[in-house]
């Protein structure tokens, strides 16, 4: 599993309209091939009458299937481009589908290869990118006495708090890097002079807005 990967918020649509064609942009983050074909399908009847309909996807954690399909626009001058952009952005689990409603002027080969990586670029900005970072789930018993304590230097360090559980002692969740592992349980018994129990919990990511 990766440390950290990118991908889309989820979905999201956006048109552009470049010499009175319309370009919308559709996005959604897919995790198998068969979820962006049944998305790629879907946009598809939606816009039955637009003049193309065409699609890219990235997916897997090593970028393993990719696709990109001009849908009757010049060969390489669709599809490529989008994926190009996932590319660009380093974009993993992600299905574009940009909807071209033909608006009478031809842009040539060059100029629709700009049109569908600018389409792309916008639809992704509207709908918005997260980083995904892979955390450990870290469990600390302790007292009630050092609840006060533990909880405000745990919210003021790089960790983050999950929940915490008000038992016959206090048990918080917190999630931490697995690189941080072992650094954070030496900070938490220095902390509590060892009046602590630490539990390795469950691995999963974490998801939040990337930067820029």
């Amino acid at each position: 599993m990766l440390p950290n990967y990118y991908t889309v918020k989820g979905y999201g649509e956006q048109e552009i309209e470049i010499q009175r064609s319309r370009f919308i942009a559709y996005i959604q983050r897919a995790e198998t091939e068969e979820a962006a074909q049944a998305f790629i399908q879907k946009i598809k009847k939606q816009n039955w009458n637009a003049t193309h309909n065409c699609s890219a996807y990235l997916i897997g954690q090593n970028d393993q299937i990719q696709k990109a399909n001009d849908d009757g626009e010049p060969s390489g001058t669709a599809g490529v481009p989008i994926l190009e952009v996932l590319k660009k952005k380093q974009l993993k689990d992600t299905v574009v589908v940009i909807t071209r409603y033909f608006g009478g002027i031809k842009l040539g080969a060059g100029g629709l290869i700009r049109a569908y990586g600018k389409a792309t670029s916008e639809g992704l900005k509207a709908t918005g990118v997260v980083e995904r970072k892979l955390m450990r789930v870290m469990h600390t018993i302790i007292d009630y006495t050092l609840l006060g304590k533990v909880e405000n230097e745990l919210r003021s360090s790089v960790y983050q708090i999950k929940e915490i559980h008000y038992l016959d002692k206090v048990e918080i969740e917190t999630y931490v890097a697995e690189s941080q592992t072992e650094a954070f349980n030496e900070w938490i018994v220095e902390m509590t002079n060892g009046q602590c129990e630490i539990h390795e919990g469950m691995i999963h990511y974490l998801e939040e807005p990337a930067a820029g």
